[in-house]
């Protein structure tokens, strides 16, 4: 389990990074290590981590293990659709609704049960289509209606010709995939010249391993800051985000993505690194006090 290491003599506890709904857990002990580095206290300190729910499943390493999104659909259905996430109705569909305003067709890679393909087709789009590798969303999504249409795919694999869109969009997909840069080459052969791409992540800085609040009552102020993993360290995980809940996540360094997408024929035109919404911050108050360190990252470009 990556994450911060706590000894009090024979105790040993680990707690994992932060990644979302973050909880306080205070611990007395006597040594501290961060990565390879320790640091002894003569005296028993206290030292409070706001830790998330989220923690590495050990015996689980196979982010390609096939089934887990699949078994795991009802979850994202209930947490994060339809208006029930503040993140994607405050912030992450209006971007996508901007950044792709006056694209007729439109591609919507890792779509879920569609809620950003809805948007977009009840906007100004003349054509979305949805993809998606699991099954029961596919289903879901042609459930709920509202215009688009929805195949079974995968992002590295797409069914489409050549030039067949004018916009595409991936929201919080390739970082959950190995297959990054096919992906994205797939991605620009399907777009026409002068297309646009929108490709919308969790921040790699907050993916880093072993990266979280550390809020340290050891020190005279105390001080709250986040403290970042080893950035340039890829990693694959299979993590459990909530009870029995387990989604696979690919950390990169955002180089990696830049210049995947530079080989892929893309011209990059924005970065948006926006701070966390007000509905977020009222639901998860511990973040209000670093607003300004970013969830979401954005990258925008044009095809070649």
């Amino acid at each position: 389990m990556r994450g911060y290491t706590l000894f009090n003599r024979a105790l040993r506890v680990s707690i994992p990074r932060c990644v979302r709904k973050p909880k306080s857990c205070t611990i007395k002990f006597d040594y501290l290590r961060f990565g390879r580095s320790w640091r002894h206290f003569p005296q028993v300190c206290a030292f409070t981590v706001q830790r998330p729910q989220v923690v590495i499943v050990t015996g689980v390493t196979d982010v390609n293990e096939p089934g887990l999104w699949e078994k795991h659909a009802d979850w994202w259905q209930d947490e994060f659709t339809d208006g029930v996430d503040a993140e994607y109705e405050e912030q992450i569909i209006p971007l996508a609704l901007d950044l792709l305003a006056g694209r007729d067709r439109i591609l919507d890679v890792g779509t879920g049960e569609g809620q950003i393909a809805r948007k977009l087709m009840a906007a100004d789009a003349d054509q979305v289509v949805g993809i998606d590798p699991t099954s029961s969303q596919i289903i879901e999504a042609i459930k709920r209606g509202g215009g688009p249409a929805y195949l079974r795919s995968d992002a590295d694999a797409l069914p489409f010709a050549d030039d067949s869109f004018d916009g595409a969009l991936a929201c919080l997909v390739y970082e959950h995939i190995e297959a990054m840069e096919t992906a994205l080459t797939e991605s620009a052969r399907v777009l026409r010249p002068g297309g646009r791409f929108v490709l919308m992540l969790n921040h790699p800085l907050l993916q880093t391993p072993g990266s979280g609040w550390i809020d340290d009552q050891w020190l005279d102020p105390p001080e709250r800051y986040w403290r970042i993993g080893p950035y340039l360290q890829e990693a694959s995980t299979v993590e459990e985000v909530q009870k029995d809940v387990y989604i696979p996540f690919v950390h990169r360094p955002l180089s990696r993505y830049l210049n995947a997408m530079v080989d892929a024929g893309f011209g990059f035109k924005r970065m948006i690194e926006p701070s966390p919404p007000e509905g977020f911050l009222e639901r998860a108050a511990t973040y209000r006090e670093a607003a300004a360190i970013p969830r979401l990252l954005v990258l925008v470009a044009d095809k070649l």
